[in-house]
């Protein structure tokens, strides 16, 4: 398969940032607006006061930004070290977007902590799979 294809999940979880990232403020403000926060709450990050509903998409994004690093890494080494992708990586990438989608839904809505603990473990075993296919495919030996 053209390793283009490693590009598509890649583009899917950056969305998924920016659409995240899209709730911080949202919901900060309906909280000022309602009286639950102002702005000194945000000075440092986000004091006490803020209510768990308003720093969930905050935190979110974080982890968004965090772990993802290594999924973005290890596409781009996919992307640039073949001139094909594997099935089995692009299945796995694919299924990394979609438990972090699934994770940001549980997180952003209903935020049952074990829903989600499952939802992060295992997207985090997916981008260790990814890892391991990743430099099993490159030993001396492997086609």
């Amino acid at each position: 398969m053209s390793h283009d294809l490693i590009l598509l999940p890649m583009g899917a979880l950056a969305l998924l940032t920016f659409l995240v990232l899209l709730f911080v403020p949202v919901r900060r403000f309906r909280a000022a607006f309602a009286g639950q926060v102002g702005a000194g709450d945000f000075r440092y990050g986000e004091s006490s006061r803020v209510p768990g509903e308003v720093s969930i998409p905050n935190r979110n994004y974080m982890n968004l930004l965090e772990l993802p690093v290594l999924f973005y890494v290890v596409c781009v080494l996919n992307y640039i070290t073949s001139p094909t992708v594997i099935g089995l990586t692009l299945a796995l990438a694919w299924a990394y977007v979609g438990l972090r989608v699934m994770h940001s839904l549980i997180h952003l809505t209903y935020n049952n902590v074990m829903h989600r603990l499952a939802a992060f473990a295992a997207s985090n075993f997916v981008l260790m799979a990814m890892w391991i296919v990743f430099f099993a495919s490159r030993l001396p030996g492997s086609a």
